[in-house]
């Protein structure tokens, strides 16, 4: 087992350190899908949640959920609403929508295990058609200590692992957490109380990216398939890994820009130390952001925004920005959000930079009605439009104003 966690943890390709502990975006995320999941208790309460998963507050929370590598690729499908099977039933049967919103809540609002095991039990007993244990995945992103995620690859890998015939109910799903749970710490020295470091590694067993036991045999054509996956799995990295230097320059320049206009700029504090063509992000940046009347909480969300723009000697928010990947997009809307409606005072300038061939996807997303309804503006603005007016807009520009000529909304 120790040279198995060895190969899982080591490997540059492999989930553990491709997302569990190098993924920024992981860590950003579970505030904003934490208040997602408040909206859709909200927009149940209200009334307002539809019949159907298309534009709801759920399908926002399940979509940032996805972009959560390939382990959680699947975590949308199982509450797409399959409307000859009326599964799962949760739209149109008014009260097993009811009292999944009344689920949702009770875990929101508790933080204690056993609490938490009876509510999946009640709601087990409900036998709403169609729920099942994929929404361990949402529930993963509010007591990541508590509930491992869970797919079919994850179960697949705990079934190989631990010669387990673990299929798609509760009470196995709650087996299986058992087990994880007995063996993460039986192992802590290699993994981490967030469960989300031995789900990869079932995933990873449950792909054959790493293999239990040496009578493991393939076929010609399995192993071929293995090695396709891998090759495909090691291309993704780099083409991560350029999206990240590109998320580096853009940081730069947004900071740049707004230095040059005179504003105290700070960048997200997982990423102070960054640099781009040997400019250090510290040497023109706030060494720390400036207190703010927020809860500890919202303060370490806000703190977490790509690129921030302060009145020269003050804590007022002039603009936020988010840069988003060509993987990312729904959870940075979401944190801006968040800034506007615990800052109103402020009126901030919101702004998320997205690639050019996601303009499309942002616009229908910031058309969504709980975004509008929360009042916040949020203005778009294309990358390479940053890349190509950087120094236009440091040169022309007297103040945040000159942004308007290359944003949208």
């Amino acid at each position: 087992m120790d040279k198995l966690i060895l190969k899982y943890k080591n490997n540059p390709d492999l989930l553990y350190q491709t997302w569990f502990i190098n993924s920024k975006d992981r860590l950003k995320s579970f505030r904003s899908i934490k208040n997602g999941i408040i909206q859709v208790v909200d927009d149940i309460k209200n009334g307002s949640f539809p019949n159907n998963i298309n534009g709801s507050s759920l399908e926002f929370v399940l979509k940032c959920i996805t972009e959560q590598k390939e382990v959680f690729k699947g975590a949308k499908h199982p509450f797409d609403w399959k409307p000859k099977m009326r599964i799962p039933d949760i739209y149109e049967n008014q009260e097993n929508k009811k009292y999944f919103g009344q689920f949702l809540d009770s875990c929101l609002n508790t933080n204690e295990e056993e609490k938490l095991l009876r509510e999946i039990v009640k709601l087990d007993k409900r036998n709403i058609k169609g729920l099942g244990p994929a929404l361990a995945n949402i529930l993963y992103f509010l007591h990541p200590t508590i509930f491992p995620p869970c797919n079919t690859i994850i179960k697949k890998g705990f079934n190989h692992l631990f010669e387990e015939r673990i299929n798609c109910s509760w009470n196995d799903y709650l087996k299986m957490r058992e087990l994880i749970i007995q063996k993460n710490k039986e192992y802590q020295k290699f993994f981490s109380n967030d469960l989300g470091a031995f789900a990869g590694f079932l995933y990873e067993i449950g792909k054959n990216n790493i293999l239990v036991g040496q009578e493991k045999i393939f076929s010609e054509k399995e192993r071929e398939k293995v090695i396709l996956e891998l090759k495909k799995r090691h291309k993704k990295i780099i083409d991560e890994k350029q999206e990240d230097e590109l998320h580096t320059k853009l940081q730069y320049q947004l900071l740049k820009i707004g230095y040059t206009l005179g504003y105290d700029v700070v960048v997200a504090s997982n990423d102070s130390s960054k640099s781009y063509k040997n400019n250090k992000f510290s040497f023109f940046c706030l060494s720390k952001f400036p207190e703010l009347e927020v809860s500890k909480e919202v303060f370490k969300t806000i703190k977490l925004i790509d690129v921030v723009w302060l009145q020269k000697g003050s804590n007022k928010i002039v603009c936020a920005f988010e840069v988003e990947k060509s993987t990312s997009i729904y959870s940075g809307i979401l944190r801006l959000v968040d800034l506007s409606v615990s800052l109103p005072a402020y009126d901030s300038k919101l702004y998320i930079v997205v690639p050019d061939k996601r303009e499309k996807e942002v616009k229908i997303q910031l058309e969504r009605p709980s975004i509008k309804e929360s009042k916040s503006t949020i203005f778009y603005i294309l990358s390479s439009d940053i890349i190509k007016n950087c120094d236009a807009l440091c040169r022309f520009g007297d103040d945040c104003t000159i942004l308007k000529k290359i944003t949208k909304n």
